[in-house]
Formats: C-alpha cells, sequence, structure tokens
C-alpha cells in the first residue's frame, strides 16, 4: 500500500479531503507500516498523521469598520443611497420643526413676553407652515417688534 492509498483512509477516517492530511516527516516508517484502518486511526491518536486546519477569513477589517460606523462616520454622500427623505422622513422633519417652535412660543408665553393672543395666533401660523424653521419664526418675531430681541 503506498501512502496515497493511506492519505485517502486518513482523510475518510479524519472527515476531510486528502490535500488537508498531513504525515510526520519524521515517523513516515511507521505511517508505511500501517496496512488497516485501525492502524491509521491508532497513528491519528498519537498524532503522526495530522488534518490542517481550514484557512479562515480575518475580519478584521469589517470590525474596524463597524467601529468607524458606530462613531458616525462613513456616513457621506458617497455611501447614501435613495432620496433624503429614504434617510429622514418627511413627516418626521415637519414633527421636529414644529415641536420646536411651538415650545419656543410656549416658553415666551410664560415669561410673558408675548400675549396669549398672539401667542395663539403664532401657534396656528406654526401649525399653517408659514415658518420654514425655528430662525425664520425667531427673526420674524423680532421684526415686527413682537418682542424686543430674539433668544
Amino acid at each position: 500500500m503506498d501512502l496515497k492509498s493511506k492519505k485517502r483512509i486518513a482523510a475518510s477516517i479524519l472527515n476531510c479531503s486528502p490535500y488537508r492530511v498531513i504525515f510526520d516527516e519524521e515517523h513516515l516508517d511507521e505511517i508505511k507500516e500501517a496496512i488497516t484502518r485501525e492502524d491509521i486511526k491508532i497513528l491519528i491518536h498519537k498524532g503522526f498523521i495530522r488534518k490542517k486546519q481550514v484557512k479562515g477569513i480575518s475580519k478584521v477589517r469589517f470590525v474596524k469598520l463597524r467601529e468607524q460606523k458606530k462613531k458616525g462616520h462613513r456616513k457621506g454622500h458617497g455611501s447614501r443611497k435613495g432620496k433624503k427623505t429614504a434617510r429622514n422622513d418627511r413627516k418626521e422633519q415637519w414633527m421636529n420643526r414644529v415641536r420646536k417652535q411651538r415650545a419656543y412660543l410656549k416658553e415666551l408665553k410664560e415669561k410673558q413676553l408675548i400675549s396669549p393672543n398672539d401667542y395663539r395666533l403664532f401657534y396656528r401660523r406654526v401649525k399653517g407652515g408659514v415658518f420654514r424653521s425655528l430662525r425664520h419664526l425667531k427673526l420674524y418675531l423680532s421684526e415686527k417688534g413682537i418682542i424686543k430681541k430674539s433668544e
């Protein structure tokens, strides 16, 4: 029996490819003398016949990228797919904008910088979408002289 057939038998025992079977160079004589599957099992147990480890795939780059993304990096224009509204919903943008404006109006009313009638008027205007942003609302209020200086 030549070493090729022993490699094939060892591969079937180790449950791997014959290409992954390694013979210990120092104990080739004992390996050549092995005839049966039992003999080869004994040699495997002694460590004269081993199977080569499968080459894995490193996740170093993946882990590094994931850490960067966790920090909020890699979100530039080149990484984006879809419309702006796919990432940030129009309704959510609207809700955030209106909530800020209403909170500001409430604060002005509590500090008595605007009258309850003005508060109600501007509350309705905010709901109607008259102001693009909180900055726009502040600018409008200061230009019209409703409050002295925007905070």
